[in-house]
């Protein structure tokens, strides 16, 4: 019963600020909406259903659920935000290991988006 709520906070948080980071282009939106859905969907099944509703799903998230695509903007977001995480981690840390993980991360990451998400001209977007 407590992670069902953990969830479902978690995933408000997470709700809350992709809503923010459609205003503030610092704030990405698309890692957080895809926290938000990996919440929702392991907390309550109705809180699953309100969000696939939501304009901020079908805005952000739809076609790269159905398609396992995004634009060249979106993984560009997605990926310098992760990055910027990532090389705080790696400053703030001394220990080699920890270093190694991340650096084995930062290249997994960019590995993945550019041989396993398709990446769709904007014309493509909005034919969607």
């Amino acid at each position: 019963m407590i992670k069902k709520y953990m969830c479902i906070g978690l995933g408000l948080l997470c709700f809350g600020l992709g809503a923010v980071g459609v205003l503030l282009p610092l704030l990405p939106t698309t890692p957080f909406l895809l926290a938000a859905a990996f919440f929702f969907a392991r907390g309550s099944e109705k809180f699953n259903t309100w969000f696939l509703g939501t304009e901020l799903y079908k805005n952000h998230l739809e076609s790269f659920v159905s398609t396992r695509a995004m634009t060249f903007k979106t993984k560009a977001s997605i990926l310098a935000f992760a990055s910027a995480m990532l090389l705080l981690a790696f400053v703030f840390t001394n220990s080699i290991l920890a270093r190694v993980l991340i650096a084995g991360m930062f290249i997994f990451k960019y590995y993945y988006f550019t041989f396993h998400i398709t990446t769709l001209k904007k014309d493509e977007r909005a034919n969607e």
